[in-house]
């Protein structure tokens, strides 16, 4: 099933690479030229997920959550690099040492552009043709343009090289645990694999200067692991499968359904991955502020860095503990059910549901299942994600670190292309536009990011932040992927986003 028009496609082509910019009587340009290459970069993420040839739909070249934050903090970091070096402002230190010596009066603009369609280049190789017509589009123009464009191609090829032995996400020698309380495949999507094992705990991180850790998890059958289990039974269930749940269950609201979806972006044709929806987010709040170019220069590297670092350490935390998913979770809650069950049972546990399935990732674009993601639960990837780069964006606007107090950072409501009047779900049908209003700002966004997964049934609550009686977050325990992606944007923030230490050089894990 296509999952949208040709002429869908050509706007979307459009929005990513602008038009040409126009030049002032003196010949300044009216392009923001980290906007203009941040949307190529956003527009180069939904392409690979999206890819098709005469065989169908091709995997992704930066797959997953994992790689795909890995790709878009390499080009953003090699922007800021050769953005910082043409304008050579003290409030702007380089993130690796110099290649090549910058030359006098070289186009900032041109070492941008360079150092994006280099590393674009590398890291897409079959979008290309698109990357070439982004850099003929930009309008690059006037004195300096060879310079910064020898300079920035130098700083494209270098952050490549910097991050040249990072490993891949394959899953290759990885034995998944058959244990109870371990994550498997999810069982209405058998085949699905298991994504990206081994890239936590031997990526070396982007920016943060030591490499933040969590507590466990609640034990499986403890009163908090037993409340979060009734939770996601009733909230996340499929709507095909709500009669079958017990008497007085809270069922999962219209409200709850919306943000669950609103939220989802789970790397499927035409939207890509969570990275890409925050980078949006952030576009939303940097043109409402106006920010200069140095600022977005400063902004989107601190925010890309903070996810990228964020794909790492939440795969290292997500692998380390393998914590097994809601679907698998309360399917064999009962003793007697699973792999590796000791002995048959009579009467089986009543929070157990053999036949629960979620509502799941929604499968937008296409025709296949809705799933749950190939990897453990604990810590949430969004909730890392969401916290790490809408987080280092209060502290860019001057929030405190340590405030966890709503803002009013957020210029109004923002529409989700999950919910855009133009995706369709995986029966066929176009989801309607809904606009989402943020009275809280930011810290809304970072909540409700987190809660989403519980409605989609994919995660547990504390898989995103320990709860209070009342239900709200408990950001004082260190416990999922919320309080981790705070800790990864405070860290980043406050070293200014220099360079990460080598793994036996960095600060001990907390």
């Amino acid at each position: 099933m296509g999952f949208r028009a040709e002429s869908e496609r050509v706007v979307a082509l459009q929005r990513a690479f602008g038009r040409r910019p126009r030049t002032g009587r003196k010949g300044t340009k009216s392009v923001d030229h980290i906007l203009y290459w941040n949307n190529v970069a956003l527009e180069a993420n939904r392409r690979d997920f999206t890819f098709e040839t005469a065989e169908g739909r091709q995997a992704p070249q930066q797959g997953g959550p994992t790689l795909s934050s890995r790709a878009l903090a390499i080009v953003h970091l090699a922007m800021y690099d050769a953005h910082a070096a043409a304008v050579n402002q003290p409030n702007l230190p380089r993130y690796l040492a110099m290649p090549a010596t910058p030359a006098a009066g070289m186009s900032a603009a041109a070492a941008v552009a360079a150092a994006a369609h280099v590393t674009l280049s590398m890291l897409f190789p079959r979008q290309r043709a698109h990357f070439d017509a982004a850099l003929s589009n930009a309008g690059l123009t006037g004195v300096g343009v060879s310079e910064g464009m020898a300079f920035g191609a130098s700083i494209g090829k270098a952050m490549m090289q910097d991050r040249a032995t990072d490993p891949g996400a394959g899953a290759d020698g990885y034995v998944p645990p058959q244990g109870r309380g371990y994550h498997r495949a999810d069982p209405a999507n058998p085949g699905q694999g298991f994504h990206a094992p081994f890239y936590g705990k031997n990526s070396r991180c982007f920016a943060v200067q030591q490499r933040h850790e969590l507590n466990a998890p609640p034990a499986v059958g403890s009163p908090e692991y037993i409340k979060a289990l009734r939770q996601v039974r009733s909230k996340g269930i499929a709507p095909e499968l709500m009669g079958t749940l017990p008497s007085g269950s809270s069922k999962r609201t219209v409200d709850e359904t919306i943000r669950g979806l609103f939220w989802a972006y789970d790397g499927v044709r035409g939207l890509g991955t969570p990275p890409r929806l925050y980078n949006l987010i952030v576009r939303a709040v940097a043109q409402a502020k106006g920010n200069s170019v140095d600022d977005n220069a400063r902004l989107f590297a601190f925010v890309n860095a903070a996810m990228g670092d964020a794909g790492i350490l939440a795969w290292e935390e997500k692998y380390r503990f393998e914590f097994w998913r809601p679907v698998v979770g309360l399917r064999e809650h009962d003793g007697s059910m699973g792999p590796t069950a000791p002995t048959p049972a009579s009467d089986i546990n009543n929070d157990c549901d053999p036949t629960w399935l979620p509502l799941g990732g929604p499968a937008s674009n296409s025709s296949e299942r809705n799933f749950t993601p190939p990897f453990p639960a604990y810590p949430s990837g969004h909730a890392t994600f969401g916290a790490a780069a809408l987080h280092v964006t209060r502290l860019f606007y001057g929030v405190a670190a340590g405030d966890r107090t709503p803002d009013a950072l957020f210029p109004g409501a923002f529409v989700s292309e999950e919910l855009d009047g133009i995706t369709r779900d995986n029966a066929g049908n176009v989801r309607p536009r809904h606009a989402r209003k943020f009275a809280r700002g930011l810290w809304q966004m970072i909540e409700e990011n987190g809660y989403s997964r519980i409605d989609l049934g994919v995660h547990w609550s504390f898989d995103a932040f320990a709860l209070r009686a009342d239900g709200t977050p408990d950001l004082d325990r260190n416990v999922g992927g919320v309080p981790l992606g705070l800790a990864i944007a405070e860290d980043i923030f406050a070293f200014g986003g220099k360079k990460a230490p080598r793994r036996s050089e960095a600060v001990p894990r907390d």
